[in-house]
């Protein structure tokens, strides 16, 4: 391992000593984030959500947009807007289990991975308004999620591919703004209510 120090040390964002840049290489574990997970974290531009049902199908689901919050070192809030499914909720509501993954796809290699309980919230619950105060409105947000953390793992991320990043698509907003609050409740109802293994979801 020490070979490739050489090699990938000059995509570090700062100056590491060996030890500390094979710490950020190798998979590592913890129970809170530390300085090192936030940063990375900040620096990503999506996300990706794994959870399922006790049994089923197994859901996962690339998240972008400004829709991810580190609340605190052991606590994380994504907003959750408007799709084709809401396999989501259906598993979180069933055990609570969730991954969320993210992984560098410019400067160095790195995989960060959040496991933990979750849970969903809302319109109407208590916290509905303190949690969409977090993130920027967005017509057709249909829930967020909190992630208890219990593990934070990291890894190297070697095989991950170089992508150059362009931005983030508004397809989603121009969809939400032509469907209208009332066309988006209206698609929540024929589309979101069911799971794909038949599990109910709330609204």
């Amino acid at each position: 391992m020490m070979d490739f120090i050489p090699t990938l040390s000059h995509l570090l964002p700062c100056s590491l000593t060996n030890i500390q840049y094979l710490r950020f290489l190798i998979m590592a574990k913890t129970k809170s984030l530390e300085k090192r997970h936030r940063t990375f974290i900040e620096d990503q531009k999506m996300f990706f959500v794994a959870t399922t049902p006790d049994s089923g199908r197994i859901n996962l689901s690339p998240k972008g947009m400004d829709s991810f919050r580190i609340v605190d070192e052991t606590t994380v809030l994504w907003m959750n807007l408007t799709g084709s499914g809401n396999e989501t909720q259906a598993h979180v509501a069933e055990n609570g289990r969730m991954t969320i993954m993210f992984c560098a796809f410019e400067g160095a290699p790195n995989i960060l991975r959040l496991y933990g309980e979750a849970s969903f919230i809302l319109p109407g619950d208590n916290r509905w308004d303190d949690c969409i105060s977090k993130f920027p409105k967005m017509l057709g947000t249909r829930q967020f999620f909190e992630l208890k953390i219990d593990l934070i793992q990291t890894s190297c991320g070697f095989a991950v591919p170089l992508y150059e990043y362009e931005g983030q698509r508004d397809t989603l907003t121009k969809w939400s703004e032509h469907k209208g609050e009332q066309g988006i409740r209206d698609y929540w109802d024929k589309k979101n209510k069911i799971s794909l293994d038949d599990k109910p979801i709330k609204f």
